[in-house]
């Protein structure tokens, strides 16, 4: 079988995935039909919940029957995702969007990282994971760039339900581009599956995490720092039209969030020669915990700045955490334990959101964003203390 047809097949599904106009707007499009921010809050609590009950099982449905099917059942359920929006006008619309769309990321988030790494080792160079996974991130960022900038003049000029039609058709092409993926045999998994059934996959990897407290404590900051970026990437918005932002210019700044993503994912392998893990995560606590500070009290061209400060550091947290994680673990169990990583953000994701919207009901969105920074501040005093294993 051709494995190497698998990277460049990636690269195009994850840049049709990506490429969804109706993120730029989507939080207006929301509140347009009635969505309150207490409300976006309990279908991001959904979301989390979802994960959090379907992540291990479909990573193990992934490592027992195919990287590939839990992939195109993510595809196929945005693909329905996008009709549902088309027509909500109900809180349980789009309850039932976020329940899908926490189906579609727990089938594909360990998946993907699987398949392109055991895709890569079958060539020979899984010692270049850290520099693809950073590439089909950047990838990723082009394509959602090119998707906000064109999202942001449509919604001006045309309304914003034209931009969810056209995310539809793209998750339909990517659909299609799912099915061209070749499933990689691992070279140890015949082996390992008939040691470890079934029932016994979530022992195995939870002994994994104990065994290895320094794979843990890096895992636990990718999903400190990833639940904090889910809260820039799911209210930017209502932040930058409180401080008086036109519409039309929702794209560019769409844009540059992704866009400051990019340095990262592409130097992460880069970085990694010249600093420590331990460094590397400290400095991007330390920028998270003093940037959301900033953007709760500056409610201003400042804090805006600050919230950019914090994209451009983030960049460099998943690429380092999936290589760190995917070098020390077995490829019959790679889907599963990758899938934890996840697993853990959505929990970190789940608990801070009832803060996030205590605080934002209370103080708007600034409120919130003080509850992260509060967060990140707890975090960095434990992982000082934490952090001398980390090799």
């Amino acid at each position: 079988m051709d494995y190497t047809a698998n990277l460049p097949k990636l690269f195009v599904l994850r840049f049709f995935s990506s490429l969804i106009p109706a993120y730029v707007i989507e939080r207006l499009f929301w509140e347009e039909r009635g969505m309150t921010i207490q409300m976006v809050v309990y279908t991001e609590i959904i979301y989390a919940l979802t994960i959090v009950l379907l992540e291990i099982p479909t990573g193990i449905m992934a490592d027992k029957w195919g990287r590939k099917r839990m992939l195109v059942l993510s595809a196929l359920l945005a693909c329905s995702e996008f009709l549902i929006l088309l027509f909500a006008t109900k809180f349980w619309h789009f309850a039932l969007v976020v329940f899908l769309a926490g189906v579609s990321r727990s089938a594909s988030s360990g998946s993907e990282n699987a398949l392109l790494y055991d895709s890569l080792k079958l060539q020979g160079k899984a010692f270049s994971f850290e520099k693809q996974l950073g590439r089909l991130n950047a990838c990723d960022f082009v394509s959602a760039i090119l998707a906000a900038l064109c999202g942001s003049f449509l919604a001006s000029k045309y309304g914003f339900e034209l931009n969810y039609w056209i995310s539809l058709g793209s998750t339909i092409i990517a659909l299609v581009l799912s099915l061209l993926l070749i499933e990689p045999v691992a070279e140890d998994s015949t082996s390992v599956e008939e040691v470890i059934p079934f029932k016994t996959y979530v022992a195995v990897s939870l002994r994994f995490f104990r065994t290895n407290p320094s794979v843990t404590l890096v895992m636990l900051s990718a999903m400190v720092t990833g639940a904090a970026m889910g809260y820039i990437e799911e209210f930017w918005q209502l932040y930058v039209s409180r401080l008086g932002m036109p519409v039309v210019y929702f794209g560019v700044l769409s844009a540059a969030i992704m866009l400051l993503q990019l340095p990262g994912n592409l130097i992460a392998h880069v970085l990694l020669r010249c600093f420590s893990y331990r460094a590397l995560i400290f400095i991007i606590m330390v920028v998270f915990a003093v940037g959301f500070t900033y953007v709760a009290i500056s409610k201003d061209i400042i804090g805006l700045t600050a919230m950019l400060f914090i994209c451009l550091f983030s960049g460099v947290m998943e690429p380092i955490a999936s290589g760190y994680l995917h070098h020390r673990i077995n490829s019959s169990m790679r889907a599963t334990i990758d899938s934890f990583q996840s697993l853990g953000e959505n929990l970190v994701h789940t608990l801070a959101g009832l803060g996030f919207g205590y605080f934002a009901s209370k103080y708007d969105v600034f409120g919130g964003y003080g509850f992260i920074a509060l967060l990140c501040y707890a975090f960095l005093v434990w992982f000082i203390g934490a952090s001398r294993k980390i090799e």
